[in-house]
């Protein structure tokens, strides 16, 4: 479903595929174990690799997402395809999230946060 990397400043979550009520179970509790048990503060979902997300996929992200904020984690994404992108605007998610062009640019911003 995807794959977990982390460094001292970020953790990424990078899932791949389809992202659909068929397999949305998994993917939330990857996504949710990802965020839950791990020390760092800052989440990225570099969703480069996925090809599609239904709505139900869009909800378990949420999910985590108030899991997140919760926890007093940020939980962001970036790396959306045209077509992930266009759902995220037609469900308005693209508000809620910070959502970055790429891993690069979110790396970029948040190491002048960091300087700041």
């Amino acid at each position: 479903m995807g794959s977990l990397l982390t460094d001292l400043r970020v953790a990424v979550f990078e899932p791949n595929g389809y992202i659909t009520a068929a397999n949305v179970d998994s993917f939330q509790q990857q996504l949710m174990s990802f965020v839950t048990n791990n020390s760092d503060g800052n989440f990225l979902v570099d969703m480069r690799q996925v090809e599609f997300i239904d709505s139900a996929g869009l909800m378990a992200i949420v999910s985590v997402f108030r899991v997140a904020q919760g926890l007093n984690k940020k939980l962001s994404v970036c790396s959306l395809s045209p077509s992930v992108r266009i759902i995220f605007e037609l469900t308005q998610l693209d508000r809620a999230l910070e959502i970055y062009e790429n891993r690069q640019t979110y790396e970029s911003l948040f190491d002048q946060k960091i300087a700041a």
